[in-house]
């Protein structure tokens, strides 16, 4: 017979096995009565959206050294903000998270609020986010659930049911074992587990402390779940990337818009991203194609980029965008995509 699955047995196991991470108080500084910074969790798991904890930490620690408040990071010139987040991707969060900042600073008195339903209303704060502050930051007894959460309470319960339809199913599992008692430590330890020992493949379900109550162990099924439904075959689009360089080392780039993919950010100008791309050079001059092409994956598209190549004199007046001078230039400050086709003509 199983034995029942309890949040105690995880927490136990959660204060040998805590990962350090850079935005973490540690189980025992909590017990000790360190509290954790709000602005800190919030930051952590904004950038942690449909990201990889190793890909996180370089930047949250760039992040918080140069703004370590919110309301520093408030004051902060876009720009310089949208530069930070280069390479990190779905730069829409890069932009909430400016909003968030400055009604957190403005609105909020530089105090995060402690409750559910005000979390929620912030920018870029959904419901996951919105339980994660709640829950590690404040204690709250919210139901955090991620990737890890899912996959866990998926075979802790032997749910077969795929994904995303599970989604109501799990977070049902997950509400049911959340504690009253340090729900912020619980809400960390679900996810360390998923992480570390309930991985997706090649579970280590010998070292976990959940093992003896879980029924996908139980029923040898672990390894399968969760279920997902079929994934569609993302589409393929295709553009041109124009790469124009002054005579004295200046590069055109221009800014892209706010709406939409890489909105905000700092780029080459180039074409629309379609099937048939029409030619759109930002300056006149004598364009030419690169032999490869700068190749990314967004979440739902592949993108295929001709990368073309010009060099103008000083007085030509490019159509749009401006001359950044070389001094000014860094291609960190690029996303990934813009900084990969900038790549190709340093190889060429």
């Amino acid at each position: 017979m199983r034995e029942p699955v309890r949040a105690i047995d995880l927490l136990d196991w959660y204060d040998r096995h805590a990962r350090a991470l850079p935005w973490r108080v540690g189980p025992a500084a909590r017990k000790a009565g360190l509290r954790p910074d709000p602005y800190r969790v919030w930051l952590s798991e904004i950038m942690l959206q449909q990201t990889t904890v190793p890909a996180v930490k370089s930047y949250f620690l760039d992040f918080t050294t140069r703004w370590p408040t919110v309301q520093d990071l408030a004051a902060a010139p876009d720009e310089e903000v949208m530069a930070a987040w280069a390479g990190l991707g779905y730069y829409a969060r890069a932009r909430n998270l400016l909003k968030c900042a400055r009604l957190i600073a403005g609105d909020f008195g530089g105090q995060f609020p402690t409750d559910l339903d005000t979390l929620l209303t912030l920018p870029g704060v959904g419901p996951y986010t919105a339980a994660a502050v709640a829950s590690i930051a404040f204690d709250v007894p919210a139901t955090v659930v991620d990737g890890n959460v899912e996959r866990v309470m998926a075979r802790v319960h032997d749910e077969h049911t795929p994904l995303p339809t599970a989604k109501a199913i799990l977070t049902d599992y997950a509400a049911a074992l959340t504690p009253q008692d340090r729900p912020g430590c619980y809400a960390q330890a679900v996810m360390d587990l998923g992480a570390t020992i309930c991985t997706p493949r090649n579970p280590a379900c010998g070292l976990c402390p959940w093992r003896k109550g879980c029924a996908a162990w139980d029923a040898g099924t672990a390894a399968e779940l969760p279920k997902k439904e079929p994934r569609k075959k993302k589409p393929t689009r295709l553009g041109i990337a124009y790469l124009a360089r002054r005579v004295d080392g200046a590069w055109l780039l221009e800014r892209r818009p706010d709406k939409g993919l890489l909105g905000g950010m700092l780029g080459w100008p180039g074409s629309d991203w379609n099937d048939a791309p029409k030619e759109d050079p930002p300056i006149r001059a004598e364009w030419k194609a690169l032999n490869t092409e700068a190749r990314h994956t967004f979440t739902h598209f592949h993108l295929r980029l001709t990368v073309k190549t010009a060099l103008v004199p000083m007085d030509r007046t490019p159509q749009r965008g401006e001359f950044i001078e070389l001094s000014d230039f860094r291609p960190a400050d690029l996303p990934t995509v813009m900084r990969k086709a900038f790549d190709l003509t340093q190889s060429k």
